[in-house]
Parts: structure tokens; sequence; C-alpha cells
């Protein structure tokens, strides 16, 4: 018998006994009871159920839940249970008529696993809103805050107050210079619904940021009850609503204000006229890039031009005129001491990218202000114009004069700014309190002009913030156009003049001088309108039986 014959029986003996489908090669050993399941080969693997183990299954009409499926119908009514912390949920007492922008603000700077529960939403829906319109609406409202200049701070917590007024409580608004952000978590077992909005234009209109803040103060009122639809209307009016000023009063109140600050620093009827044509040209020529598309950049150097092409001129022709008032007119309606105080603010609450990138703004505008008033400047220069730098402005012993002119300025800013009429007249008086604590302390008292100009701009920022809390609204429109009289144009204009003629050293010595006048402008704001909140009642954190700290820092630091 051959080798393949003796093989062949034991094969089919084998087939026989173990039924079909198993190899000759794979013949099991005998004694040994095959696995079930027929004589297919089955695999299996380490992420196999074990057997006897329940695995829970998904209830008729849903569907599976992982970290990788879309977010549920999620109402805001009907959240799912969240967790408890081991110390208790913290309750927030309240003061009776507390502002929001405070109870936001202090919710802000807490932990989200310590953030108060909020209260039941008032809104008329039953269910309530779906989250992502929520969202969208938020994300609306931050975007015209943002855009008109406001804190980042304080658009968070117009944000956060949005969302808690809505129902959702665990929601975490982030706002950087050009980009929105809010996320909403149900629970935590929950996927988090995540949505964002870039800012691409900014528009000075302090009209539409109070109607803003008059929007979130009613969605914040627990007994005042807006849908999400008349939230949508009521913010689509503010986008279609028309500036309160037309284009021909801002032009006009550009040239007042830049006459209002050349008298203001020693200036007689001439310069005025010259200022009020400088600065009247160049915001004209400003409108005309604008429209063009050009960038900021050159809007700014192109608007520099006039008033000291016009101061230039005249000195030529030799009429006798103070062209350093002229020129110094034209620059305070050109420096951007709003973005100024916003960049500083930031910083000082935390927010170091949005500084950054404001402070880099401001810096760029500047530059385009530098470019266009030297190149003017060099050209006079060579052509033998009479400009001295050394040649001090004459702003001591005219008071009433000065007065009246830092508050013709501050209303003409607040004009430009489109501010409600209703705050224009508290926002010229502010103007005039802080130019006269100004004069009162550098002529008389003989202090330096860092520190006379810190002081006023810290009462410009108490009163603003004062006025802001009794009017509920945003304390930009009673801030930003009192600084107006306080800005360093005269020291910028001397250190621009004295690089012309390239004396570098000297340039520089009063550019920094007018760096360090803008910082003690933007940190004496924000000084006033934080001294203002410790005398006002602010809510008061209790979590275990304790009582935490009222308005929490931005950051505490023990020296590392």
């Amino acid at each position: 018998m051959t080798e393949a014959e003796d093989r062949k029986p034991r094969s089919d003996e084998a087939r026989s006994a173990y039924g079909p489908g198993i190899a000759s090669e794979f013949v099991l050993p005998a004694g040994l009871v095959p696995p079930p399941g027929g004589g297919d080969s089955e695999t299996t693997s380490e992420f196999t159920v074990p057997e006897g183990l329940d695995v829970p299954q998904p209830q008729a009409g849903g569907t599976g839940r992982s970290a990788f499926s879309p977010p549920g119908a999620h109402r805001a009514r009907q959240p799912p249970p969240a967790f408890t912390p081991a110390i208790g949920i913290p309750l927030v007492s309240l003061t009776k008529d507390a502002p929001w922008q405070d109870r936001m603000r202090t919710m802000l700077r807490m932990p989200v696993s310590e953030r108060p529960a909020p209260e039941p939403a008032q809104k008329p829906e039953e269910d309530g809103p779906a989250v992502p319109r929520v969202l969208d609406l938020t994300l609306r409202i931050g975007e015209l805050l943002l855009a008109g200049g406001e804190g980042a701070e304080d658009v968070e917590a117009a944000m956060l107050s949005v969302c808690r007024s809505y129902g959702l409580d665990r929601s975490e608004p982030i706002v950087t210079f050009t980009l929105l952000t809010v996320s909403h978590q149900p629970s935590l077992v929950d996927s988090p619904v995540t949505a964002s909005r870039t800012v691409r234009r900014r528009a000075t209109d302090y009209t539409r940021l109070a109607a803003v803040y008059r929007l979130v103060a009613d969605l914040s009122d627990p007994g005042t009850a807006i849908s999400l639809e008349e939230a949508y209307r009521r913010l689509a009016e503010m986008r279609r609503n028309r500036h309160p000023y037309p284009s021909w009063v801002l032009t006009s109140a550009a040239g007042l204000l830049a006459g209002a600050a050349a008298v203001l620093v020693g200036g007689d009827l001439l310069v005025f006229v010259a200022a009020v044509l400088g600065a009247m040209l160049g915001d004209r020529l400003a409108w005309l890039c604008a429209g063009r598309g050009l960038p900021e950049f050159y809007q700014f150097m192109v608007a520099a031009m006039p008033p000291a092409a016009i101061a230039v001129a005249l000195t030529l022709a030799g009429v006798h005129v103070n062209a350093s008032a002229v020129i110094t007119g034209g620059l305070f309606a050109l420096l951007p001491g709003r973005a100024l105080v916003a960049g500083v603010q930031d910083g000082l609450t935390g927010f170091y990218i949005t500084a950054s990138a404001r402070l880099l703004e401001v810096m760029y505008l500047i530059v385009g202000i530098v470019v266009g008033v030297l190149v003017v400047l060099y050209f006079g220069v060579k052509l033998g114009a009479p400009l001295n730098p050394d040649a001090a402005q004459s702003t001591a012993g005219r008071p009433v004069w000065q007065i009246g002119a830092s508050m013709l300025l501050s209303l003409t800013f607040a004009v430009l700014l489109q501010q409600e009429r209703s705050t224009v007249l508290a926002v010229t008086l502010n103007g005039g309190v802080a130019w006269s604590v100004y004069g009162a302390m550098h002529y008389p008292g003989g202090f330096s002009p860092v520190a006379s100009t810190a002081v006023a701009a810290g009462l410009v920022g108490l009163f603003g913030q004062l006025l802001a809390r009794y009017r509920f609204a945003s304390a930009l429109p009673y801030t930003t156009a009192a600084i107006g009289p306080l800005l360093p144009g005269s020291a910028t204009y001397f250190g621009l003049l004295a690089m012309a003629q390239n004396e570098i050293d000297k340039g520089l010595v009063s550019l920094s001088k007018a760096a360090a006048l803008a910082m003690a402008i933007a940190i004496g704001v924000n000084l006033g309108s934080e001294i203002s909140r410790l005398f006002l009642r602010v809510p008061v954190a209790e979590a275990a039986g304790r009582l935490a700290a009222g308005r929490l820092a931005a950051k505490r630091t023990r020296g590392f």
C-alpha cells in the first residue's frame, strides 16, 4: 500500500467522526469535543462582550449615543440631570436691583463647576427654545457689542447672561479680538454644542450699543418674558436703524473738535478756523478712501495731512499763526483713544490676547498718523517753514476758555461716536470736570502731566461708571468722549516735528511722554471704574454654608 492510499482511509474516518468541514490537516485529537456552532470556522477578538454580561440597549425609537454622535434635541426647559458637586450647588444672594453686568461678571470669575444654578427661565415657550438658536442669538448680540468697542469681559458677561436667561446654565463664552465662541454642555454625559462667529467689521455706534444693552437687560429680567422670536426681531431692528446723525453733521463735528482742541492748547480765532477747515477736509478724504476700500492705516494717514499742510502753508505765506496749535488740533481728532482704553482694560482684566490685538491696532493707526504728519512736516522743513519744536504752547492763564473748549471737544466727540442725545449732556459735563481737575493739578498745583492726567482720567471712569449703573447701560458712552481733552496731542506733535528736523533723541523723548500720557488715561479710566464698584452692592456667593468673596478678581496670584 502506498503512502497516499494509507492516508486516504484515515482521512475518510476522521471526516465521518467529526462531520464535514474539518480538513484533514486540522484533525482534532481523539477525545477532544469540537466547539459548538457547526463546522464553519468562527473568529473571536478581545473586543467581544463576555458571555453573561448584560449590555444596555437603547430605548425603543431612540438612537445610540457616543462621543462622535450629533447632539440630541435637548430643550432648555427639559435638560437632563446634571452633575452635582460634593460640596453642593452654590447659591447666590443677589441684591434686588443688582445690574446684570455685576451678576454675570461675578459668575464669569468663578469656575464652571461652582457657578450657581439659574432661576427657572420665564420664557413663553413650553419646551423652551432649541439650543442652537439660543447660541446663535448669543453670538449675534456679542458681535454687536464687540464691534462697538466694548471690552472683552463685558461682552462675555452679556453672552453668559443671554444663555442663562434661556436656561442654558452650563455655558462658556469665549471672546477674542475677532472671534466669538460659546459652548453649552447639557450634562457630563452629553456631547457639547459649540458655535462661533467672526467679527469682520467694526463700526462705532453707541446708540446701537445702548439698544443692545437694553435688550440684554430685558432678557435678564425674570419678570419680563421675551421669546426668542421677539429677541431676533429687536436685534434686526437695531441693525436696520440708521445712525442718529447724518454724514454732514459728523464732518462738522470733526472740524469743531479740531478747532476746540486748538483753542485748548493756546490757539486764537485764526487757529480755530484753520484747524476746523483742515479737519473737515481730512475727514472727507478719509471717507473717500473708505469708499474705495482702503485699509484704516491709509485712511488715518490721509486724514492727518490736511491740518499739517494748512499750518505749513500759512507759515510759508508769512501769516502770523500758531502752527503747532493747528496741527495739534488735527491730531486730537484722529488719536484712537477709544481703542487704547479698551485694549488696556482687556489687559488689566486678564484678556491678554485681545488686549495685545487691540494695542497692536492702536499702534498701526498711530503709525499711519505719524507717517501722514511727518511727510508734510518734512517738506515744510525743506521749504524753509519756521517750525520751532521748542516753542511751548501757552495754555495757562485762560481757564474759562479752556473749560469751554474742553466741553465743546467732548460734545463733538460724543457726536462722532454716534451717542444718544440723552447722554450727550452728561458726557460733556464729565469732560469739563476732567479738564478742570487736570488744569488745577498741573498749573497751580505743579503736579506732573502724567499724574494730573491719571487722576483726571480716574474721575472720568468713576463718574462714567456711576452714571452707567444709574441708567443700567454701558459705561463707554459716558467715558470715551470725556477723555478727549486729555489726549496727548501736543506731545505727539512736538515729537514728530523733532524727528522731521532730524533730532531723533528729542523726538523719542516727546513721543515717550505721549505714550506715558496715553497709558495714564487708559489705566486711570479703568481704575476709576473699579473704584466705583467698591461702593456698589454686588452679588455674594455662598457655598456649603460658608461666605465666599463677593467679587472675585480676574486672576489671583501669589507672586509666581
